[in-house]
Parts: C-alpha cells; sequence; structure tokens
C-alpha cells in the first residue's frame, strides 16, 4: 500500500510496503510522488510473482560501480574489476540479470582460471557475489544467486617468502639510499621497505605516514586501514626504536609516492638485481615473523591489525619448522 504526506511547503514523502518490504522517497510534487509510488509497487509485486525488471547484469554493475564501490577504500579497483568483466565477458555481461545461471558463471570461472591465479578469480568472485546480492535485496532485479552452486576455486597457497638481510642490502643500494638522504622516488620506495620491515605496516599504510599521523614522542602511528568502515576507527600501530629512526627520515608532508609507482619501481629493482619471487608485501610477513619473537600472540595482532588470528597464523607468519627447531636449544 502506498503513502503520501506532504513535507513542508512544497515536498511530498512517498511510501510503498509490500510483503514486509519497505521504500519511501521525497518529490517535489504529489503527481511526482503518486508516480514513483505506483511504479515501486508495481516492482514489488513483479518481485513477489518471480517476475523481475529486464535489467541486464552490466546494469546492475554499473548501479554497483556508481552506488556502491564509493563507500569502500578500493573504490577505484572493484570498478576496473567490473568494468573488465562487462568488456572480456560481453555475452554474459549483457544478459538479463534474473536470467543468468550457475552454468553462465561456471564457463566464466573457467575461462578466467585459464589465465589468472585461483585467488584472483576468489577475489573477483566476492565481489559478483555482492552485486547480485544487493541486486536481489535492495534493487529487486533478480531471485537467488546463480554462485549458491557454483564451485570456488579458493585462495593461493599461503606465500612463505622471507626476506633476507643481503637482500635488503642490495635494494637498497641499488635504489641509492643513503641514511638521511632521501630525496629521489627511488630513495622513497627503499625507506618505504625498510619501514614496512620495521613496522608490519602495508604498502598504503606506509605511504599514508606523514607528521601529521605519527607521534614520535608516544612512538604510534595512526593509519586508515581496510575495514575501518566497521571498526569506525583507525588503527594504531606501535612503533619500535629502529622504525623511529627510519621515520625522522622522512619529510614531514611524507611520501610523494603513488602505490603503483612504488610497485612498479620495487619490481624495476629486483628484476635488475635478480632476485627471485620477491614482492614488496613480503617485507609485512617477515616483520610479523620476526616480531613474533619479541611479543605474544595478541600483541603481535594488535600489532598487525588482524581480528582473525588464523589469517595471521596462516599468511604471515613465515618461521619455519627448522628455525623453531634451532630456538628450542
Amino acid at each position: 500500500m502506498a503513502y503520501i504526506r506532504k513535507l513542508g511547503k512544497d515536498r511530498w514523502r512517498a511510501q510503498v510496503e509490500r510483503a514486509g518490504v519497505r521504500r519511501s522517497a521525497v518529490r517535489e510534487t504529489r503527481r511526482a510522488a503518486e508516480d514513483w509510488a505506483a511504479r515501486e509497487e508495481a516492482a514489488l509485486l513483479d518481485a513477489k510473482r518471480g517476475v523481475y525488471p529486464a535489467n541486464t547484469l552490466r546494469d546492475a554493475m554499473e548501479k554497483y560501480a556508481r552506488e556502491v564501490s564509493p563507500t569502500k577504500r578500493r573504490e577505484r579497483n572493484e570498478s576496473n574489476r567490473l568494468t573488465a568483466f562487462c568488456r572480456d565477458f560481453p555475452q554474459i555481461a549483457d544478459k538479463v540479470i534474473s536470467d543468468i545461471r550457475t552454468p553462465d558463471l561456471a564457463r566464466w570461472r573457467d575461462a578466467r582460471l585459464a589465465k589468472v591465479t585461483p585467488a584472483s578469480v576468489e577475489r573477483d568472485l566476492r565481489l559478483i557475489s555482492h552485486v547480485f546480492t544487493i541486486a536481489r535485496n535492495e534493487w529487486k532485479w533478480c531471485g537467488d544467486s546463480p554462485l549458491k552452486g557454483l564451485g570456488r576455486p579458493g585462495d593461493n597457497p599461503p606465500r612463505d617468502r622471507r626476506v633476507f638481510p643481503s637482500e635488503v642490502r642490495r635494494i637498497c643500494r641499488w635504489l641509492g639510499y643513503r641514511t638521511g638522504a632521501v630525496r629521489t622516488k627511488q630513495q622513497q620506495v627503499a625507506l618505504a621497505f625498510l619501514i614496512a620491515l620495521r613496522t608490519g605496516m602495508r604498502a598504503s599504510e606506509v605511504l599514508s605516514l606523514s607528521a601529521g599521523n605519527v607521534d614520535l614522542d608516544r612512538r604510534v602511528a595512526t593509519v586508515q586501514h581496510k575495514t575501518q568502515r566497521l571498526t569506525g576507527r583507525p588503527r594504531e600501530v606501535p612503533l619500535s626504536k629502529p622504525a623511529i629512526r627510519l621515520l625522522r627520515q622522512l619529510d614531514p608532508a611524507g611520501f610523494t609516492l603513488t602505490s603503483a609507482s612504488l610497485d612498479a619501481l620495487f619490481r624495476k629493482a629486483t628484476r635488475a638485481l635478480l632476485i627471485q619471487d620477491l614482492h614488496f608485501h613480503d617485507s609485512r610477513g617477515e616483520a610479523l615473523t620476526r616480531l613474533s619473537r619479541k611479543v605474544d600472540v595478541m600483541s603481535l595482532a594488535r600489532v598487525s591489525g588482524h581480528k582473525d588470528l588464523r589469517t595471521l597464523m596462516d599468511h604471515y607468519y613465515r618461521e619455519t619448522a627448522a628455525d623453531i627447531a634451532r630456538r628450542l636449544d
């Protein structure tokens, strides 16, 4: 049933309720409010009968990129992945979303697995799944998600790559880093790498550091993090004395690097030095493995910002059984 009521002098609120679902909107005229209510009521009735609007998956992904992705920290990354899906798989993207079935997405999954790692496909599946969830629950464009019966490829095996001191020295030397002299972008990459090795922070967190969010007296850095929209507050990272010495070399305004340029310059250095299979993010696992020898697991989780200790154990604690055995003597 639709309800129309006046708000102030020149605004009208329309409310629609069907089968426990409520929607409302404000329009400038009563006629506009009534028209909106009629359309919404019809849409709700169609959804109840299993009749959905003829919106395609492409429509859903574009609407999601406009309305949902901007509420997340990785908005650009999500938008790029949705755009790539529509570009590379038009036969699925241009299908009416309520007509898409599990075999359609199974073909997409198999095609992607032939080109990228299972972890990349798993990330895309989580994003697509949320698109279908929003389209079903909020927009009433479809029924149950076709991903329900789809086999998932799972994540890649956890990395166990350690970062060796000799590699750190070679990388810093190649990037032209000298203590107290951080001017070029290459030198900033080296400093960021050293800070990450001392703090366990992610690359984006390191690049966000400046005089405004680093308290050298308290030895605490306050950084934004990817789950902040859920926790409602930034993360505080305790800083060791070696980390403080490194941060004193940083310009008060912070880094001038972007994440993309940091990644590109770091890869360039490792390729030139013939260092195999080393990623910048391995610095986080190395730092947390070293710190695990100094603090208990709860303190380590506070340093890393992990809520799930299994993630910390499986992905970032990289000490081998042989390493532990040597410490048992």
